[in-house]
């Protein structure tokens, strides 16, 4: 089982970005998790293509990209542009979700689907086998600072066994709610990688944080 850490900016200090990136690039982080929010898809807008961008100049260590927002499918290559080397898309956003993750893979990329809470993990049962990365989301997403869902435990547990099953190399990452208390079993059930924004930002010392993270 990994134990990989993807800090999300969402929770940054945007006005001192370029220090947050240095601090995340000397700290244990295994990458640097953006999520883009469209206003409609979720009920919230976050940030787009130039902020990517910005932190893909100044950083070192791999951007995790996670589109919530509709039609994703034009956005590919603009993101990959911009500097993603992961690139997550919301099952529930994808018409065509195989031709999708084909193109984010095409374009050397690796290639993410990403759950709502209350979609099911056999839903993805089909395209298991060609993704990279399978994203739980253990909140309803929108929003740093949720309370992470009890519930979500159940789904890493299951992911886990579709992916044993499967023999699919996809790696399970979880976001929401995410902090030093319930990491262990959170990795318990079966995570690989680990998103916490509000956590290790908030904390007196953010590397340290994502430290402790690891050690757990």
């Amino acid at each position: 089982m990994s134990k990989l850490v993807s800090p999300s900016i969402l929770s940054a200090d945007f006005g001192n970005l370029n220090r947050e990136i240095r601090m995340l690039d000397s700290s244990a982080a295994d990458w640097i998790h953006l999520d883009i929010m469209d206003g409609v898809f979720v009920p919230n807008i976050s940030f787009g293509l130039p902020v990517v961008r910005a932190v893909s100049k100044l950083a070192v260590k791999p951007l995790d990209v996670h589109l919530m927002i509709v039609n994703p499918e034009k956005y590919l290559e603009k993101f990959c542009g911009a500097g993603a080397s992961i690139l997550t898309v919301q099952y529930e956003a994808c018409t065509h979700l195989h031709g999708t993750v084909q193109q984010i893979r095409s374009l050397g990329m690796k290639a993410g689907v990403a759950l709502n809470p209350h979609t099911p993990v056999s839903s993805v049962e089909n395209i298991i086998g060609d993704i990279d990365l399978l994203l739980v989301m253990s909140v309803n997403p929108g929003f740093g600072g949720q309370k992470f869902i009890p519930k979500s435990l159940d789904k890493i547990r299951q992911a886990k066994e579709l992916i044993a099953r499967t023999e699919s190399g996809a790696l399970i990452e979880v976001d929401g709610g995410i902090s030093i208390e319930n990491a262990g079993e959170i990795y318990s059930a079966g995570a690989d990688v680990l998103v916490a924004g509000n956590a290790v930002f908030s904390a007196e010392s953010p590397a340290d944080y994502i430290e402790k993270l690891k050690l757990i």
